[in-house]
């Protein structure tokens, strides 16, 4: 059966929330500081590619990210954030001879992300506060803190300007009035 394959649209100037989980699901950003080195590797793409960032969110086996961009195409953009992410993790683990590559190993080597699939939107008005809290709100929902800002690695933080906020500085002027007050 072949696998449908994800359409991405660019269109300049649009929010775009994306979802990417890792292979087959498994909590490999479980840990605090693969969390906090994905959180530091996007950041500084962001600002190399000039993206900015409305919200996001890591969870232990998915990401999401609402950004926006006049120039960058998001599927490069995706592609080299979670490859050269993807490469340093999993040449980690080998240095360690960590049990889990042998949980990720495929007959084309070891895989961190999931093949396909994901979620691409381009969203804007309304749609981007929904977006925002749903990111917020991810954490909470599945269990693992009683409210948003207690997760570190999302962009909860930020929109409640603390100075423990990690990750991308918020393009606050891109979003709908009000919007900073959604934790």
């Amino acid at each position: 059966m072949r696998r449908k394959r994800l359409q991405r649209h660019d269109v300049p100037g649009t929010a775009r929330f994306l979802t990417f989980s890792c292979f087959r699901r498994y909590p490999l950003l479980k840990n605090d500081a693969i969390k906090s080195e994905f959180v530091r590797r996007f950041s500084l793409h962001c600002t190399s590619m000039n993206v900015d960032v409305l919200a996001w969110v890591v969870m232990p086996n998915h990401a999401h990210l609402l950004i926006r961009s006049e120039q960058a195409n998001v599927a490069v953009f995706l592609q080299q954030l979670k490859g050269q992410f993807a490469q340093a993790v999993i040449r980690r683990w080998k240095e360690l001879n960590a049990s889990v590559l042998n949980q990720i190993m495929t007959k084309n080597g070891p895989r961190f992300w999931q093949v396909g699939g994901g979620y691409d939107r381009n969203v804007m008005g309304e749609e981007l506060l929904e977006k925002v809290r749903y990111c917020h709100a991810n954490p909470v929902t599945a269990g693992l803190v009683l409210r948003s800002i207690d997760w570190p690695w999302s962009s909860a933080r930020r929109y409640e300007n603390r100075d423990d906020a990690i990750g991308p500085e918020i393009a606050f002027d891109l979003l709908p009035a009000g919007t900073k007050e959604l934790t």
